[in-house]
């Protein structure tokens, strides 16, 4: 539309990062929007806060690391956020140098640490001398072997070694040839898109005070209403040693009945209940409903107590 300036969406950077070539996924994002990268998760996620962004790319948890701390601690504090979407992307790392860098000449190498743990055995066997510098990030560590020679190769993403015009020395060099890292698109609050029937939705529960079973009290709530869990963390909420908060991911979307009252059950008994967002699952599975739990189930439930209380019974 003439006059209307295009959106813009913040992304953990450099260019070349995995996170960029999952936003690029995003057919809104790579359809002639504005794409800045940024130096850390807060920073892209603050950007949305401020309004700079329309939204941000960032990555949530990976198959072999686990999930990502920092984007954990970034939507469980500071003004709130929603997840509107996830993209989940195949991993693969390759060993990328400056053109003429043969295998056989490589001593030092920079990457993520992450992606070094990732290619531990790879580069055992390959490379088995060399030392590994740590980078902010592997796009940062592929833009370090091409502006200098402080490092003879870097393990990175193939969209790196285009931005940077490195040569692939080694492709395919992961551990985890199926290694996944979820990435979410991250915007400020709004109400939650439809149910498809295949959604996931996110959020961080406080418990109230540190006490036996104050975890399990959570989890009652939802295996009492048949809601299965994908994702569970613990993050120290920085109020003291051993408060703790639980990041959670759980099947299905706050509009669907046993999705919803377990949020309503959570916030009775829990200090403060943030919700992150119901959102399409990327691999389209829609979770088992067990007999009791289908909105049918509550709608017939809730029925039946109103004929109770008005003495119809």
């Amino acid at each position: 539309m003439p006059g209307v300036p295009p959106a813009r969406y913040a992304y953990l950077g450099p260019q070349g990062t995995f996170t960029e070539e999952a936003l690029l996924r995003v057919p809104a994002a790579s359809a002639g929007s504005d794409l800045e990268p940024c130096a850390t998760v807060p920073a892209a996620l603050d950007a949305v806060r401020r309004g700079d962004a329309t939204a941000a790319m960032v990555p949530i948890e990976n198959s072999v690391e686990g999930a990502v701390p920092a984007t954990l601690d970034e939507l469980a504090t500071g003004d709130p956020l929603v997840i509107t979407r996830e993209v989940l992307l195949p991993i693969r790392f390759v060993l990328a140098a400056r053109p003429g860098v043969t295998l056989d000449t490589v001593r030092v190498l920079a990457t993520h640490p992450h992606a070094a743990a990732q290619c531990r055995g790879w580069l055992a066997t390959h490379l088995p001398d060399v030392k590994v510098i740590p980078a902010a990030s592997t796009a940062a560590a592929a833009a370090e072997v091409a502006s200098t020679d402080q490092y003879d190769a870097a393990v990175a993403s193939p969209l790196a070694v285009d931005h940077y015009g490195l040569q692939v020395v080694a492709d395919h060099i992961g551990d985890r040839p199926d290694a996944v890292t979820r990435f979410v698109l991250v915007s400020r609050p709004s109400a939650a898109a439809a149910p498809t029937g295949a959604d996931r939705t996110s959020l961080v529960a406080f418990i109230r005070d540190d006490h036996p079973g104050a975890l399990l009290e959570i989890l009652t709530e939802f295996s009492v209403r048949g809601v299965n869990l994908s994702r569970i963390d613990s993050r120290p909420t920085g109020n003291g040693h051993g408060r703790y908060c639980f990041s959670i991911d759980c099947e299905g979307h706050v509009h669907d009945m046993r999705v919803g009252e377990a949020l309503s059950a959570l916030r009775r008994v829990c200090a403060d209940v943030r919700f992150l967002g119901s959102y399409p699952r990327e691999d389209q599975y829609a979770p088992i409903v067990r007999d009791g739990t289908s909105d049918k189930d509550f709608r017939d439930a809730g029925a039946w107590l109103e004929q109770i209380r008005a003495g119809r019974h």
